[in-house]
């Protein structure tokens, strides 16, 4: 028997207003979850991981739990804070025994929606990502093996799995996956920019507006040219000259390819939420957005990889002040949640 117009009506109305339901419901990699105004699309989901509540709530405590690293001091959160932009604020990030890394933390919000991981892309996917730090001797200092064994000692962790998995066995691929379910939830919209674009044609500045129509004009700021989409990166990776003075300069995407047209070389990051998550780019040598656009009107950092899109733009100061009251119109939902409490 057909379903009435109006109870196909009602069904769709009550998935828009359903909290998060298991994937299993909506075709197993289905992602079940509602997405935040702006977001056009949702996350791609692998194969061999179906995103479920329970592998979510798993993932959360993963993601919280320092005793993930080796000396039980550094979490997930420990760099990717969801008070902090879902970064850390520092122009590098520190590792156990208070050890300082290379780059700045790049923010969790939206990362599902990037082709690759990481500031060079050597991680091809968010479970690819999660394993990474954990055997980093200045992140987590730990082994797949021996974090393992940590969190398989935990009593109250073998029914999390059994609800995410189906059986009680922990692995370094399940944690991943349940780390990388999490993620794929942090997620961001909704900004002035999207109400905007959604037909609240007052909930932009004036400026706002004029940075819009300046980031996207090819003879102007052409932002849009890598940060494009609803997610504002193109995924892909890009010269701007920073750090290339250094007297060991960072290669980036070099380090993962060995292509030269690689040196120097990093992923466009997104650019919602902004705000929280100064200071900015892979080195964090930027203080504030202003310091951002001014850097990039002058035409990044001649050096010989220097991305060919990369050139002086000759804004005027009213212009550089209109891009950046723009990028403060892309500040959204903050996605800030409570840690949750841990197994014992």
């Amino acid at each position: 028997m057909k379903r009435s117009a109006l109870a196909a009506l009602l069904t769709i109305l009550a998935f828009a207003a359903a909290p998060a339901r298991a994937a299993d419901d909506f075709g197993g990699t289905d992602y079940p979850y509602k997405l935040p105004l702006g977001l056009k699309s949702a996350p791609e989901v692998p194969a061999d991981n179906p995103i479920n509540d329970a592998k979510v709530e798993l993932g959360k405590r993963l993601y919280f739990d320092k005793r993930v690293s080796g000396d039980g001091t550094v979490s997930c959160a420990t760099c990717h804070d969801p008070t902090k932009g879902w970064t850390d604020r520092s122009p590098v990030s520190t590792g156990i025994r208070g050890q300082k890394g290379g780059r700045s933390a790049p923010t969790v919000l939206n990362s599902a929606y990037m082709e690759v991981q990481f500031w060079d892309g050597r991680a091809k996917t968010l479970e690819d990502q999660a394993k990474g730090p954990i055997q980093n001797p200045v992140e987590m200092g730990s082994t797949h093996k021996e974090t393992v064994k940590r969190i398989a000692g935990v009593k109250g962790y073998a029914p999390l799995f059994k609800a995410a998995f189906g059986d009680e066995a922990i692995d370094i691929d399940r944690v991943a996956k349940a780390i990388a379910s999490f993620e794929r939830t942090v997620l961001t919209g909704n900004s002035p920019y999207d109400r905007w674009q959604a037909g609240d044609k007052s909930a932009m500045s004036a400026s706002a507006v004029r940075g819009f129509n300046l980031f996207n004009d090819p003879k102007k700021a052409n932002c849009a040219i890598c940060h494009d989409g609803f997610n504002f990166s193109d995924s892909d990776f890009h010269n701007l000259g920073v750090g290339m003075k250094a007297k060991t300069p960072d290669l980036g995407r070099y380090e993962v390819t060995k292509a030269d047209k690689d040196k120097g070389a990093f992923k466009t990051p997104t650019l919602r939420n902004l705000a929280d998550t100064a200071p900015y780019m892979h080195d964090g040598s930027e203080r504030t957005l202003m310091d951002v656009v001014r850097f990039y009107n002058k035409g990044g950092e001649p050096n010989p990889g220097l991305d060919g899109r990369i050139h002086p733009l000759g804004l005027k100061p009213a212009e550089v002040a209109d891009v950046a009251a723009f990028l403060d119109a892309l500040n959204g939902d903050r996605a800030v949640i409570a840690p949750p409490k841990l197994p014992e």
